[in-house]
């Protein structure tokens, strides 16, 4: 069997690079690497080929996650044309969802991450990458009335804190309070 072509391996790299995206956020950093190359459909032995180590693979696969938050926010926002405001109110009502508690893997990366993150080597490729699309995402939730990063931090914390509660009431009770707060008009 010969060599991937050039355009195979760039295919196989994005492939990995969107699995341990999603298996990251799901499962945390800890994931093996045999385990998400097998998740990949692809042999262990590929890896080495496509990433410098294991860290290098999480900071690319975090700036992925955020870049794919990026361009949600920006859908959403195109969805409301010119109305900001309502954009915000759709952007906190589907992050304070039950939807977005249950799908970790397809969630947001500052909330899926921040336990390994505030683990990992400070000066990592994974911990730039993660502070740099935190300060983006908390940007992008700033208005006129309301700081991004208020925003952000509400936000984040109730949904991390509604995902280890999930299966209580107060679960529920924290993702319905911080989206009515967050959302509350004078």
């Amino acid at each position: 069997m010969g060599r991937a072509s050039q355009a195979q391996a760039q295919e196989n790299r994005r492939r990995v690079v969107e699995t341990a995206s999603r298996l990251f956020r799901e499962q945390g950093t800890h994931v093996s690497v045999a385990d998400l190359m097998k998740a990949s459909g692809l042999t262990h032995g590929g890896f080495y080929k496509q990433f410098a180590s294991k860290e290098a693979l999480v900071g690319e696969a975090t700036a992925h996650a955020f870049a794919a938050l990026a361009r949600h926010h920006e859908a959403g926002l195109g969805q409301y044309a010119g109305r900001r405001d309502a954009a915000q109110r759709a952007l906190i009502d589907a992050y304070l969802s039950t939807e977005h508690r249950d799908g970790a893997a397809d969630g947001c990366p500052a909330a899926a991450l921040a336990g390994d993150m505030a683990r990992d080597d400070a000066d990592g490729e994974a911990r730039r990458a993660y502070t740099r699309g935190v300060g983006e995402f908390a940007d992008r939730l700033a208005t006129d009335d309301q700081d991004g990063i208020t925003r952000l931090c509400t936000m984040v914390g109730a949904l991390v804190l509604s995902r280890a509660t999930k299966g209580s009431p107060l679960s529920e009770k924290i993702l319905t309070t911080a989206r009515e707060a967050l959302t509350a008009t004078d």
